[in-house]
């Protein structure tokens, strides 16, 4: 962040700000590991939708995805990683000094 332009946006993380992935890490920094299914519902997303943004932020290292079986059932979770939850935080901590700066 630039200490001579508070509002200089150029180091805020595009993986994250997303509006769909930053619906995903937020649910995930207080609900990790999370179902599949669930983390669709909780975001608002399709199927599709949804499988396309995680694979961008598991390229980035933010979540990593878990396959397994439930009974006979396929069962995906989708974790935050270490990385993912220090890129949040750091990402917060951005639009914080942002609006403070537009107070």
């Amino acid at each position: 962040m630039s200490e001579d332009n508070p509002f200089d946006h150029n180091d805020i993380d595009d993986v994250i700000h997303g509006r769909l992935r930053l619906g995903v890490m937020a649910y995930l920094s207080t609900a990790s590991p999370a179902v599949f299914g669930e983390l669709r519902d909780k975001v608002g997303a399709t199927d599709g939708n949804l499988s396309t943004h995680l694979k961008k932020l598991e390229e980035a290292g933010y979540v990593t995805q878990e396959k397994r079986f439930v009974g006979k059932k396929p069962q995906t979770r989708v974790f935050l990683t270490d990385k993912g939850r220090k890129a949040w935080l750091i990402w917060i901590s951005r639009m914080e000094a942002i609006m403070k700066a537009a107070e």
